[in-house]
């Protein structure tokens, strides 16, 4: 009886076998020391220094472990899927809060042809593409592209941690995208739309309190582009519903277009990219805007280059960033344009194809009341100075990664 198990277990071991064309394993595992200082300043020029050193992980590119298969359907179709976690291998736990594995990178599942792929489930946003495939750093570790983690905007006119609280701006969930064939002699292009699977009711009186937020989640972009040779250049275009309140009657957009290019000559590979963001709240009643208050924004970009050394490849980047319209949130703003901007310099040197060490550094400055810290480092100190010299303001943040990344 055992036996006949065994060997029913057998064949159906290898049924699914010869029906899936691949079943792939891989991932990343990445580690790094990472140091960070914060500076702030008082009026009267007393700094105050928030220095921290740490053992960090995704510095050169973001730990992971995935699955991902397909089937060959005949007749040019075919059904994929792709389940990829993210892990902190610094600490031993998956990256979800709480620390247990699950698929919060990408899960999807897919059907493919001479039509293009029709993907289901988290992925990466057409916009956000832009700011990490332009990015001589790829939006990973302290050199990421500043505008990957600006801050966004408070009610209070302040700038805050986390680009607009936007959750659907690296990957959206709940998505539906679509993406045209490989063989349109260059032209490439997605769109996607994600649903906030939210209840609505029909009438609206009968919304159950709290009646917030009834709207936010949804997203819809698409981002077209060309590659041909050394030449690589691409559009998107997005709009995101961040936040909402039912019985007020508004909703509040952010929409963000970018355009990037990289061109790759060979002795180097430069690299470019802009991107406008704007918050936009409509409101059912001009009553609750009186004093027309202007949407604030953000908008900025990059210029990069990336030169091969031996087996190794330097990489620099300078990036900027400008705050607008931040003055008709908080009319005793003194600074209604903060801005920043900062620089990246850093080296890998591949081991292997699969195995490389780095080194970066990356040093950012505030100007006119902007707050940022590079990637991941800790906020300013902005409390009252003792000896009355007054209250600190934010300033420099520079930080550095030494690491190994392996992938399989």
């Amino acid at each position: 009886m055992k036996k006949s198990l065994v060997a029913l277990a057998a064949l159906a071991v290898a049924g699914v076998a010869s029906a899936q064309s691949s079943v792939t394993l891989f991932g990343v595992v990445d580690a790094s020391i990472t140091g960070f200082r914060a500076q702030s300043e008082t009026p009267f020029g007393v700094t105050v220094t928030k220095n921290q050193n740490t053992l960090s992980n995704s510095g050169q590119n973001s730990s992971r472990l995935g699955f991902r298969g397909t089937e060959d359907l005949g007749g040019g179709l075919a059904a994929s899927f792709w389940l990829e976690a993210g892990l902190n291998n610094n600490n031993g736990t998956g990256a979800a809060t709480g620390g247990g594995l699950n698929f919060n990178r990408r899960s999807t599942v897919s059907l493919s042809g001479n039509f293009g792929e029709v993907r289901l489930g988290k992925d990466y946003t057409p916009t956000f593409w832009s700011d990490t495939v332009f990015d001589p750093f790829g939006t990973n570790g302290v050199g990421t592209n500043i505008m990957a983690n600006a801050g966004g905007f408070s009610s209070a006119g302040q700038i805050t941690t986390g680009f607009q609280a936007n959750p659907s701006y690296v990957r959206a969930i709940n998505s539906v995208g679509y993406f045209l064939p490989p063989n349109l002699g260059g032209f490439y292009g997605q769109l996607m739309y994600a649903f906030n699977n939210n209840t609505s009711y029909d009438p609206g009186t009968l919304t159950p309190l709290p009646a917030t937020n009834t709207r936010a989640g949804k997203y819809i972009g698409g981002r077209v582009g060309y590659t041909s040779g050394p030449l690589d250049v691409a559009l998107a275009y997005a709009q995101s519903t961040i936040a909402s309140n039912y019985f007020a009657g508004s909703t509040t957009n952010l929409d963000i277009w970018n355009i990037g290019s990289s061109y790759d000559f060979g002795v180097a590979k430069l690299w470019a990219e802009y991107s406008n963001n704007k918050e936009k709240t409509d409101l059912a009643t001009n009553a609750l805007n009186p004093f027309g208050i202007a949407h604030p924004g953000a908008n900025g970009g990059l210029v990069g280059v990336t030169v091969p050394v031996g087996v190794g490849l330097i990489r620099a980047s300078y990036g900027v960033i400008k705050y607008n319209n931040i003055n008709n949130l908080n009319f005793t703003n003194l600074n209604p344009n903060p801005s920043a901007d900062k620089f990246s310099v850093g080296y890998i040197y591949n081991l292997s194809k699969r195995t490389s060490l780095y080194a970066t550094f990356a040093y950012l400055k505030n100007k006119h009341g902007a707050d940022l810290t590079v990637n991941g480092g800790p906020t300013f100190y902005t409390g009252t100075i003792p000896g009355g010299v007054g209250a600190a303001v934010p300033n420099k943040s520079m930080g550095y990664d030494l690491g190994i990344s392996h992938a399989f």
